[in-house]
């Protein structure tokens, strides 16, 4: 079975393949400080959950933004017998890139974006809410153009709720209405439906430059939560990325 882990700056989403079928899957907090053996034994805990060992694992693919947690996975997987595949530059995932220099684009992002074209055709956008909202566009040929990173609305809430002491920290969940009738009413309006606004009018701006109809779809730990706050999303797949992982990997070869 192929394990598909994506590794991000707040989550950890793990992915378990059989053949195309994704079996299981599991989101984790990110530990930064991991150890090899630690992820080991995460791991093994994770697939004991579903009656699966890490024995039946013989294939690993990794995206990942901590670099620490990406040597402490390559390290547990070479003790398993296994050589985990880590996307990066040298990796061909089949897709033009016209971002400049290409190697600055996100591992994550252009898994996302050959899992969007096979789902969903070209031209797509994907909207990726997590630590950051990340917007990436993905042109009728299907070369990925670029795309636009805003703060996520965790981070957002977090600088809000640390530079105004008075303003009481607010579960993101949202209100009845944009007019907020009670102060964590309206910090709820102004985080979530603010979040939303911006989403909806950076998804037109794209669009207009990207030109053609292009399906918009999101992912990302918080999709579920703003999609359907926004006009302009669709579609919403919250394991996007862990699909487009186990494409990495057919298409590398593994």
């Amino acid at each position: 079975m192929l394990c598909a882990i994506d590794v991000g700056n707040t989550q950890t989403v793990v992915g378990l393949f059989d053949e195309e079928t994704l079996e299981h899957h599991w989101r984790v907090t990110t530990a930064h400080d991991t150890t090899p053996d630690e992820m080991r034994v995460e791991l093994s805990s994770l697939l004991a959950l579903e009656g699966r060992q890490l024995d039946q694992i013989d294939g690993m693919i990794i995206s990942s933004v901590v670099p620490n947690y990406t040597g402490a996975l390559e390290a547990a997987a070479k003790r398993l017998g296994i050589e985990a595949l880590v996307v990066g530059p040298d990796v061909d995932l089949g897709i033009a890139v016209l971002y400049e220099p290409p190697s600055d684009v996100g591992a994550d992002r252009l898994v996302n974006a050959i899992a969007a074209i096979d789902g969903f055709g070209a031209p797509v956008i994907v909207v990726d809410f997590g630590t950051a909202t990340t917007f990436d566009a993905i042109t009728a040929a299907g070369e990925y153009a670029g795309g636009a990173i805003a703060p996520g609305v965790e981070v957002s809430a977090d600088a809000l709720f640390a530079a105004a002491a008075k303003l009481p920290r607010v579960d993101l969940v949202p209100p009845a209405g944009a007019i907020g009738r009670s102060t964590p009413a309206s910090v709820q309006s102004g985080l979530l439906f603010g979040e939303a606004g911006m989403v909806d009018s950076m998804v037109a701006r794209i669009k207009s430059e990207l030109g053609g109809n292009p399906e918009v779809v999101a992912t990302g730990g918080l999709a579920d939560l703003m999609t359907p706050l926004c006009e302009t999303i669709l579609h919403n797949d919250p394991y996007l990325t862990l699909r487009g992982l186990r494409l990495a990997y057919e298409r590398s070869g593994g």
